[in-house]
């Protein structure tokens, strides 16, 4: 007699049982392992929204948190110099002479403060919806209807060709080393981030100064696009004003090379 099972009776419970425990066991685990995954969702978010939280660290948050921070160390770090000079004006053993050169010195430099008639000059970006004003010229681009960093390098050159005794971008002395830099529509100054409008106040013969703004080559074609698109312009006679020293790091760094 042969040893096979015999077809008609079916098969064998034991082995269908042997057979349908591993799915089982299966689909009880992919359960487990959801629960497991949705109490460990829950306990981190806590009732908040994990992905609209996480879309809130932007790098323009982070801008604006350094620019911040930095303009908190200036005003540490002018505190400091206002303490070191206060000490410096002990009797330190220099003559009139010294004193009257190092006046000289720190007044060029840009870090004392410095009264006198000024001007400003303010630059803004135009309405985003403009169009051509002037009949010929053709729709303007993104890039014509927004402030440039030779825009505003032109009127600082400008301002110190006419003879300016010292000049404030926003509310920051320049000194020798500043740079004025754009990124997009933002302007960056000495650690510091600003948007439009953009204004410059400079110290100096009123006359001159405006004169020199008015020769300059590079204002002259940039009022083109202020006839023709609508960018702001303004030049006002400010009066009597006072401009802040200089407060930021005078050390110059440099990029050096990996080793």
């Amino acid at each position: 007699m042969s040893n096979s099972a015999d077809p008609r009776k079916g098969p064998d419970k034991g082995s269908a049982r042997g057979r349908f425990r591993p799915v089982r066991l299966l689909t009880v685990g992919v359960f487990a392992l959801a629960g497991l995954i949705f109490f460990t969702s829950f306990n981190t978010a806590k009732g908040t929204n994990i992905r609209t939280d996480a879309s809130l660290l932007k790098l323009s948050d982070l801008i604006q948190e350094r620019s911040k921070k930095n303009k908190e160390l200036e005003e540490g770090n002018s505190g400091v110099r206002g303490d070191v000079e206060r000490l410096a004006e002990r009797d330190d053993g220099s003559t009139k002479a010294q004193d009257k050169k190092l006046d000289g010195l720190e007044e060029a430099s840009g870090t004392q403060k410095l009264k006198g008639e000024a001007i400003s000059v303010t630059l803004d970006d135009a309405p985003p919806n403009a169009t051509a004003k002037l009949p010929g010229y053709p729709d303007p681009q993104p890039n014509d209807l927004v402030i440039h960093q030779q825009d505003l390098q032109a009127v600082v050159n400008a301002l110190w060709h006419g003879g300016a005794k010292g000049i404030k971008v926003m509310d920051q002395r320049l000194i020798s080393t500043s740079a004025v830099r754009c990124v997009g529509n933002t302007l960056i100054l000495q650690g510091r981030v600003y948007s439009p409008p953009y204004t410059i106040t400079a110290v100096g013969d009123p006359e001159k100064l405006k004169n020199a703004v008015a020769a300059s080559p590079q204002i002259q074609n940039y009022m083109l696009y202020v006839n023709a698109y609508g960018l702001g312009w303004k030049v006002e006679d400010d009066g009597t004003v006072t401009l802040p020293g200089y407060s930021g790091t005078v050390d110059l760094h440099y990029a050096k090379p990996v080793e």
